[in-house]
């Protein structure tokens, strides 16, 4: 059965808007950025376009600074693309927005790469863990960038909402956070720079279930294809649902095999040496971003209740929830049984009443 629920993720006026007025917009959009060229820097600190002219007047000016490393060839081809950059912008914070729950404290985001986050989050978040994709060759060795904190520092600064906490820990590999810990996990175009940049974005999935509350959240905004695997895929592996839209990403014998191995309780990756005995989402909701060049997708996915018991506190659990359950039926058939005992005594004193007279 189908799994896309596209109602989860977008609110209908922006998922329903004309085609041709949001092109005219998306493009005009591009063209006065084209003009402004010169202060994208400070318009758009983190993005792909921007990392291009900050580069470019570096070269123009011969000088050395921390700010961003070396931008590999696919992440200039994005560069390029200033409309499908524009329309995932326009989803993640939609999508950040409509499903982070008021009662969430706590939010991580994947591979930190501006501030963006502090704005797409609600305020009712208290807050913003951070976490980075950066090479382990790059000059903060592998940490946050400067321009990453101090975009953050500027955006926390300005809304005065969430606090934000910052780590250097590597998005594949959160080290500084316990499991269990996280109401909301983000990764916004994350997997792509990872893929780049020498990390294991499969894992990175793996350690936002381990991170996440029972009945978290995973809010994810990505390329449909990473390497040539399917993101999307990835997400389903995690959680025992392979039989998603046959037609989109998956083709026969592969599918069938995976799904096999959920069932078996396999390891994903033979060099990770990382065993799922359950599956950690639920459920999961998706939908491909329209309007763009590049496919990306975007969905959320719940962390199941039980994902972090093992299989004897599950049977605990389950054995508790049948002595709960022979509990209140026992309970109710004697509430109807002392119920049906009043009314035969009123009835009774009734008719001796009736007797006398």
């Amino acid at each position: 059965s189908s799994r896309r629920r596209p109602h989860l993720l977008l609110s209908p006026p922006l998922h329903q808007s004309n085609s041709t007025t949001m092109k005219a917009a998306i493009l005009s959009a591009c063209i006065s950025l084209l003009y402004t060229s010169s202060s994208l820097a400070f318009v758009i600190p983190s993005s792909p376009l921007s990392s291009v002219v900050s580069s470019v007047s570096r070269r123009c000016t011969n000088v050395n600074t921390r700010t961003t490393s070396a931008t590999p060839s696919s992440s200039a081809l994005f560069a390029l693309d200033p409309v499908t950059y524009l329309r995932t912008e326009w989803v993640s914070a939609a999508l950040c927005t409509n499903q982070t729950p008021r009662s969430a404290d706590v939010v991580l985001q994947l591979g930190c790469e501006d501030g963006r986050v502090v704005n797409f989050v609600p305020r009712t978040v208290r807050e913003i863990i951070t976490s980075s994709a950066e090479s382990k060759d790059s000059p903060e060795g592998g940490g946050l960038t400067v321009a990453c904190e101090r975009q953050l520092k500027q955006m926390a600064e300005r809304r005065r909402s969430a606090s934000v906490t910052y780590s250097n820990q590597p998005a594949d590999n959160l080290i500084d956070t316990p499991s269990s810990s996280v109401d909301v996990v983000i990764s916004l175009q994350c997997a792509q720079r990872m893929q780049e940049n020498g990390l294991n974005w499969k894992k990175s999935i793996r350690e936002a279930g381990r991170v996440l509350k029972p009945g978290g959240r995973f809010l994810f905004v990505e390329s449909v294809d990473v390497g040539g695997e399917s993101y999307l895929e990835e997400v389903m592996k995690l959680s025992g649902m392979m039989d998603y839209d046959e037609e989109e990403n998956l083709e026969g014998e592969d599918s069938d095999e995976d799904a096999s191995e959920m069932r078996d309780d396999s390891s994903f990756d033979e060099d990770d040496d990382i065993e799922v005995t359950s599956p950690i989402f639920e459920e999961v909701g998706y939908d491909n971003v329209d309007m763009v060049l590049q496919p990306h997708i975007a969905g959320v996915a719940l962390k199941a209740m039980d994902a972090d018991l093992t299989s004897t506190q599950k049977k605990q659990m389950k054995s508790q929830e049948e002595e709960d359950r022979l509990a209140e039926m026992s309970l109710n058939a004697f509430e109807r049984g002392n119920k049906k005992r009043k009314r035969k005594k009123t009835k009774k004193v009734a008719g001796f009443g009736g007797s006398e007279e």
